[in-house]
């Protein structure tokens, strides 16, 4: 066995026995400490690991682990934010009664999250997929309110269906494959000849769409978000959603190219981008409106998978990776931040608030921050078109979201007391905050092609601002308007069926008494005379 291959099945396999560990009283007192170290195997793979891979068990058991570019950027973000997340859950979760059971489910999920980016077979990568959904559930209704269980339900019911269609998909694969485990890229590369490849590239977009959250598909990211606790939010909107993202990247033939998905992606895409900002600017809590967040970003992946695979270009999932590795550090700072904010008053609180800002305005394209670089890598992909136009008025859009975000934790925050946030929650934050300024620079050169010198440039820098600037403006205006505010609930979409259920429940009834005062001797007669009138002249007709 290789390095390389003892580091991947590391990354695998030491989340696993540590959750497995915890079946010892032992260590499971101890188990938030670990959560820090689960990751480091995946985070060293991603570091040390540029294009491997390795097959652990022959077939038809095999697991094959693959790291390419594009799995080597997701899982590195994923693995840091991960490690963060799980230093500042073992300091704020420190007394709670429950902190052994978070600690299974969060390894659990973490486990099937990072396997994720680095499986290579079919039945290993629904599993892992599987592991990675169903443990989340943990994660989401740890907190035992009303709130949390029923953002669960929501998610586990979306989760489920999820797996089906999934589940289906591979099942249409597999009865045209003669291998009981295929490799992904096999049966991706023979996708294009598979007379059944339009049903299945749609329950694949069904599928993970689901877990990306595109619309209508989104409503758990908005319930199950503020319901988890701070580090549960941090990597379910920073890591988690991406279980959807890779999976795209996985199964979608973008060699080969399929314009029409390609245009089904852009155009969900759209629709995702601006709705979450159209909804997340009503929200009143911050927690809620970084989900709605997520919700918008999800869909400018979900625009730049759907013109790599319009435009058969292989390159778009190296650079949908850079702009989501991008989103995984700004956005998994962004809610640890909550966290050290309301722990945080007096003068260190402007300091707090301001590198909050700048984190917020990087997901608008903040100049020389990660959101601009991910603005501009991926501009010669998209080129100057109706879907460049649209992408950058959704980047106007995240910065009124981001800002409307600001005033909001400005608001919670007036009137906290003079006090320093726990040293175990200001490092995990700070380091997050430090890579998504960082990693981006570094990988710039090796997605774009590109030297950063080029970012410096006034004609680069006034392409990521003037949009900025627009969404700033529109923001103010749109702050004349106070009423928005709670205008429309979590939730959207459930909420509306929920205030309809009155309605249907009156209609349901009163069908019920259709059919209870048809289902008398003399109406069922006389419905019987008539259908057999109707038949009788539908006979004579036909002679």
């Amino acid at each position: 066995m290789t390095a390389s291959g003892l580091v991947l099945v590391a990354a695998l396999l030491f989340p696993l026995a540590l959750a497995a560990g915890c079946l010892s009283e032992r260590l499971r007192a101890r188990a938030l400490g670990v959560l820090v170290l689960a990751p480091l195997p995946a985070l060293a793979a991603a570091l040390l690991v540029p294009d491997g891979r390795f097959a652990l068990f022959p077939a038809p058991f095999r697991l094959t682990l693959v790291l390419d570019r594009p799995g080597a950027i997701l899982l590195g973000g994923a693995a840091l934010l991960w490690s963060a997340a799980g230093a500042y859950a073992a300091s704020s979760m420190a007394r709670d009664p429950a902190r052994s059971r978070f600690a299974i489910w969060w390894l659990l999920t973490l486990a099937g999250c990072l396997g994720l980016f680095i499986v290579g077979d079919v039945v290993n990568f629904y599993l892992l997929f599987t592991l990675a959904s169903l443990a989340a559930y943990g994660l989401i209704i740890h907190e035992q309110s009303a709130a949390a269980h029923r953002a669960g339900v929501i998610y586990v019911v979306l989760a489920l269906l999820a797996e089906a269609f999934l589940l289906i998909a591979l099942v249409m694969l597999a009865a045209t494959y003669p291998d009981a485990n295929p490799q992904i890229r096999s049966v991706v590369a023979n996708l294009s000849g598979n007379p059944m490849r339009d049903g299945i590239v749609a329950l694949f977009i069904l599928g993970f769409a689901l877990k990306m959250g595109l619309v209508p598909l989104h409503v758990w990211l908005p319930l199950a978000h503020p319901a988890a606790p701070t580090p549960a939010s941090a990597v379910l909107s920073g890591v988690v959603v991406k279980a959807g993202v890779i999976g795209l990247i996985r199964f979608l033939p973008f060699e080969a190219g399929m314009p029409v998905w390609g245009g089904v992606l852009i155009g969900f895409g759209i629709i995702t981008a601006y709705y979450g900002v159209i909804v997340g600017v009503t929200q009143r809590r911050a927690k809620t409106i970084l989900a709605y967040s997520t919700v918008s970003q999800m869909g400018l992946l979900a625009v730049l998978l759907g013109v790599g695979l319009d435009a058969a270009d292989p390159a778009a999932t190296e650079l949908t990776a850079y702009y989501a590795v991008h989103h995984t550090l700004v956005k998994g700072a962004l809610f640890l931040g909550i966290g050290v904010l309301g722990a945080t008053g007096g003068r260190r609180l402007g300091l707090v608030l301001l590198l909050t800002a700048v984190l917020a305005l990087s997901l608008g394209g903040l100049p020389l921050t990660s959101g601009a670089l991910a603005k501009l890598a991926t501009k010669p992909m998209l080129g100057y078109g109706w879907i460049a136009g649209a992408m950058t008025m959704a980047g106007a859009g995240s910065t009124m979201l981001m800002v409307h975000f600001l005033l909001t934790v400005r608001n919670d925050t007036r009137d906290n007391p003079a006090a320093s946030p726990p040293r175990g929650q200001l490092v995990p934050w700070l380091t997050v905050t430090a890579a998504s300024l960082i990693i981006p620079w570094a990988l710039y050169p090796i997605v774009s092609g590109e030297p950063v010198a080029g970012l410096l440039q006034p004609a680069a820098l006034w392409k990521v601002a003037w949009p900025m600037l627009l969404g700033a403006a529109a923001m103010l205006i749109l702050l004349r308007f106070p009423r928005r505010l709670g205008a429309i609930p979590e939730g959207d979409i459930v909420e509306l069926a929920g205030a309809g259920e009155p309605l249907v429940r009156r209609a349901s009834d009163r069908v019920g008494d259709v059919d209870a005062h048809l289902r008398r001797w003399p109406m069922a007669g006389f419905g019987l005379i008539a259908l057999a009138i109707l038949l009788g002249g539908a006979l004579m007709l036909r002679a």
